[in-house]
């Protein structure tokens, strides 16, 4: 029986908050788990797992890493058990060859993957596999790696890039919730830019202009929209 092609999901994850609280993040990504076809596995490129060379998670039960601090002790509490999925983890190796990939056999979920995937997914019974974040490499490395991921799609793999369009915190003004001029063009340029496939100018994110880099001053949170 021929599967159900799986799409490819950008999400995003925002403060670590929205994995617990009743907001309009969260109930955007329970409806997306309603709505979607079960997946049978899951590869997950997270903004907060950064590597020098790709790095693939091999372990066959995942840890709930709690990257962040200064959070209530309800979000330190939360536990995403997935299980991992080695044999996935190391047919991707071969998808993305002739890149060198390494395979962590510790690394568990970090909180870009499982506050997204705990919404969508609470059972937490979907095997993941997470694909770290080269993030020195420029924008159409990972471009085309997230190509050499797309036959995944066929086989019941539901991949998740988790990062956010904008993130400059040194300018988050904690007193406002009316986003900055910058970030609300540069939002609508990126929508455009999408809706027109113009895949080879988003890749190449660093020529877009000023308010490019006023909303992307560091890399990792953009480059997962990539995949």
């Amino acid at each position: 029986m021929k599967k159900t092609r799986m799409p490819v999901l950008f999400l995003g994850h925002g403060s670590p908050l929205n994995a617990i609280e009743d907001n309009a993040f969260r109930r955007t990504w329970q409806e997306l788990g309603r709505r979607l076809p079960k997946p049978d596995a899951i590869v997950c490129v997270s903004a907060h797992w950064e590597t020098t060379v790709p790095a693939l998670t091999l372990a066959e039960n995942m840890e709930t890493i709690h990257d962040f601090y200064g959070f209530p002790q309800e979000l330190f509490a939360v536990q995403y058990p997935a299980p991992g999925h080695p044999s996935l983890a190391r047919q991707i190796v071969e998808l993305l060859a002739p890149n060198r990939i390494q395979q962590d056999p510790k690394r568990g979920l970090d909180h870009g993957a499982w506050s997204v995937l705990l919404p969508m997914y609470p059972a937490a019974d979907i095997p993941v596999v997470q694909l770290s974040l080269a993030s020195r490499q420029p924008g159409p490395f990972h471009y085309q790696l997230g190509r050499m991921l797309a036959p995944l799609r066929e086989q019941g793999v539901l991949i998740v890039a988790s990062g956010n369009l904008v993130h400059n915190l040194r300018l988050f003004n904690w007193d406002s919730e009316a986003p900055y001029d910058w970030a609300s063009r540069f939002d609508q340029q990126l929508e455009q830019l999408i809706e027109k496939a113009e895949h080879d100018q988003l890749a190449a994110f660093e020529s877009l202009g000023p308010d490019a880099r006023l909303a992307i001053p560091t890399h990792e949170h953009f480059l997962p929209l990539l995949y």
